[in-house]
């Protein structure tokens, strides 16, 4: 290998504030930035590994089969693309050219009765596409499994991945892990779904297997160390969290963080792995496809052998992050009351437990929406005097009774019910109260948005825009829900037919006031 590539040799490049050094890039001889390449950079460690290897000091390059996709990220523009897969022996050879380290995260979940293939077809071309290219250092995360007992074949076939690299002749660290938790992760989301939707789980006996998981700012932690580590490591570690669980004290673990009840949990013997997927995919939003390899990976105990990994990384500043506190991170957005309508919504965040574009759509917490639009000829000022004045004595435009009954049943509960009112009929401020709502934010002239305060399981927003269109402006409207546990879906459910006559009826007569006010 040549000392171009030797990435134990040289200065150390500067890090931002408070990186640990073990984790900051070490400049090539010639006092350059070191290369790494990113393969899977769109998926869901990918994501997240990427704009940590940018902070601390590296050029990254991304393959992917899509390079459109990359715009999805705020870190797109700063890395350099290569088009292709890691089948591909041509678009290898250009990806792996001059990089010092190479991250292998991708793998074929829900790929085929073929995937076993494919996964080592790839594998196959990546290592001899390094080795070619006189990588220094392949860093591969495979799965957490035991040793000497048959595997599903999910987990088989990224042993087989790891055995390929090892044998590459690039000297390559093989991380294996098990559940991975923070938002976005299909293992976490399983939980997350199952726990939130049934109140009763009836499950396989896998529930009462040991599992060993670990937070994804740790993940990212150990793949950003692996890749100072010496020249001549060349195996495979385990890495976990602190805590050893059963499936179902990590489900309860999860409603606890979530604010809900424990769930008794029946471990029930006629769940095959098939059955058990499509159960899950019966009650949960994760695709069958994605949920049989998860649910076959946990018929074994995946703990760690052993803890060969701290004589060769440090561990992260702070200690390992436990199971609970994990959960807590992964669920923070929903503790700040953060509105989104979806994961894809949110922005790119330091915290690798935040949602990234790149998540899939039925990752992240359930988020129910009523929209709205309607068009007036009225002026955007016009229809905004509208806007900021709704509720207390000008009322909220459509079926008063609903609105007087909603009321009612909200102080049967101890709710605040409708007799709030509202501080000022024309004028609104954050923090004003109206009626059973809070002023969250407003941004005057435009848009204003407010959080319910009425009792129903679950979090509330109503959101009221004005924005100039044409002739006259456009009236949006969004109702938002964030539904707590069964009882908070059934509850949206219930109410969902009430919407037609409620929202649809504020958005056509909050545009006819408009009108008719600049009669």
């Amino acid at each position: 290998m040549s000392d171009h590539h030797d990435s134990s040799a040289g200065t150390t490049l500067s890090a931002p504030t408070g990186r640990e050094p073990a984790l900051v890039a070490q400049a090539r001889p010639d006092g350059s930035a070191p290369r790494a390449l990113v393969l899977g950079g769109t998926g869901y460690i990918g994501g997240r590994l990427v704009p940590r290897l940018l902070a601390a000091g590296y050029r990254v390059r991304v393959l992917a089969r899509t390079p459109d996709r990359l715009g999805a990220f705020s870190w797109g523009d700063q890395v350099e693309v290569t088009e292709g897969s890691a089948d591909d022996p041509e678009a290898m050879a250009a990806a792996v050219d001059d990089i010092d380290v190479l991250y292998y995260l991708i793998h074929s979940m829900g790929g085929g009765k073929d995937f076993e293939d494919k996964d080592r077809r790839a594998a196959e071309t990546v290592a001899e596409a390094a080795a070619a290219a006189s990588v220094s250092r392949i860093v591969y995360l495979g799965g957490l499994h035991p040793n000497g007992t048959e595997l599903s074949p999910h987990l088989r076939s990224r042993v087989e991945v790891g055995e390929v690299l090892l044998h590459s002749g690039v000297p390559t660290l093989v991380l294996q892990a098990g559940v991975v938790i923070g938002s976005g992760s299909a293992s976490f989301e399983m939980i997350r779904h199952l726990t939130e939707v049934l109140p009763y789980m009836p499950a396989p006996r896998w529930v009462r297997n040991r599992i060993q998981p670990i937070a994804v700012r740790d993940v990212l932690h150990y793949l950003l160390a692996a890749a100072r580590v010496d020249a001549e490591v060349n195996r495979a570690v385990d890495i976990g969290g602190p805590d050893v669980l059963r499936y179902g004290q990590m489900m309860n673990g999860y409603a606890v963080e979530a604010g809900l009840r424990q769930r008794p949990i029946a471990a029930l013997p006629v769940f095959t792995p098939g059955l058990a997927s499509h159960w899950v995919n019966l009650v949960t939003p994760v695709p069958r496809a994605i949920a049989r390899p998860l649910i076959a990976s946990l018929q074994n105990e995946c703990i760690m052998d052993d803890h060969a990994v701290d004589e060769l990384l440090p561990r992260p500043e702070g200690g390992l992050t436990g199971y609970r506190e994990a959960v807590r991170l992964a669920l923070r957005r929903v503790e700040a009351d953060t509105v989104e309508t979806s994961w894809q919504d949110a922005e790119l965040s330091a915290a690798p437990s935040d949602p990234l574009p790149s998540d899939p759509d039925w990752a992240g917490r359930t988020v129910f929406t009523d929209v709205q639009t309607a068009w007036t000829p009225a002026p955007p000022e016009r229809l905004w005097k509208i806007i900021e004045g709704i509720g207390g004595e000008n009322g909220w435009y459509s079926s008063p009774f609903l609105w007087a009954v909603r009321g009612w049943m909200d102080r049967l509960v101890g709710g605040v019910g409708l007799q709030r009112g509202r501080r000022s009929r024309g004028r609104v401020a954050a923090g004003d109260a109206i009626d059973f709502w809070r002023v969250e934010a407003v941004e005057h002239g435009r848009f204003l948005r407010l959080r319910a305060e009425m009792k129903v399981p679950g979090l509330a927003w109503l959101e009221l825009e004005a924005e100039p269109e044409g002739e006259g402006s456009r009236y949006r409207q969004r109702a938002v829900f964030f539904p707590k546990g069964l009882a908070g879906r059934l509850y949206w459910f219930a109410v969902l037919p009430f919407h037609g006559f409620i929202f649809a009826g504020m958005a056509s007569r909050i545009t006819a006031a408009a009108a008719a006010s600049e009669s």
